[in-house]
């Protein structure tokens, strides 16, 4: 019969072997987004955001989360427009340095985002003393998350940046007594992989949209 500690051990390099594979997978991910041109990123993001207004699970949501793009993610500024335009309610990342934590709090108009401080990730976000609604703190929710990533695989495995942020999020709205609301990862196809390597922890998306999907 195996011991305790023998069973910690295989968990421990279980662990490590599953690390070193996200590790080398990033590795590779960031590789190819390297080499696509800022035209092809601009060529494909139009793609997605065309899937994007035309889902009807977005059609349908009135309570939106979206990222602010890095200029590695499929863009997102005109999404966040038509968010506006149709009188959608928006949500943006506010995260917090040296921790996983995450909240998706309200924005007021797509303008507004030009004002926000600037991360250390070159992205904007509100101050750490900006007082905004919290999406969760409402009854309401959310209805559609919007989710980045390094690389996803069709069957909904998502590989973030190894921080943790939208995994600790995605579990904080299945505490909600909404529940979790609908999540569609937004990729290059160059982001889309046979097999993404997760654990348990890791929070599966609902679906991805990408040029050849």
């Amino acid at each position: 019969m195996e011991s305790r500690g023998e069973g910690a051990a295989v968990s421990a390099g279980d662990m490590a072997a599953l690390h070193a594979a996200k590790g080398a997978l990033r590795a590779e991910l960031k590789r190819r987004l390297g080499a696509l041109s800022a035209a092809e990123k601009l060529r494909q993001s139009r793609l997605v955001r065309g899937k994007v207004l035309e889902h009807p699970k977005y059609q349908a949501s009135q309570r939106i989360a979206v990222f602010l793009s890095m200029s590695d993610e499929v863009q997102t500024e005109e999404i966040i427009k038509d968010i506006f335009q149709h009188g959608k309610e928006c949500f943006i990342p506010h995260y917090k340095p040296r921790s996983s934590h995450m909240d998706m709090v309200k924005l007021a108009s797509y303008e507004e985002i030009a004002l926000l401080p600037l991360t250390s990730w070159n992205i904007h976000q509100p101050a750490e003393n900006d007082i905004r609604e919290e999406a969760l703190s409402a009854a309401e929710g959310l209805d559609l998350i919007l989710v980045p990533g390094l690389g996803f695989d069709q069957t909904g495995n998502r590989l973030g940046r190894g921080k943790g942020y939208y995994d600790t999020y995605l579990n904080r709205c299945r505490q909600h007594p909404k529940g979790k609301p609908y999540t569609i990862a937004l990729a290059f196809k160059e982001q889309v992989c046979d097999v993404v390597p997760a654990s348990e922890n890791d929070v599966k998306v609902d679906e991805i949209l990408f040029e050849d999907n």
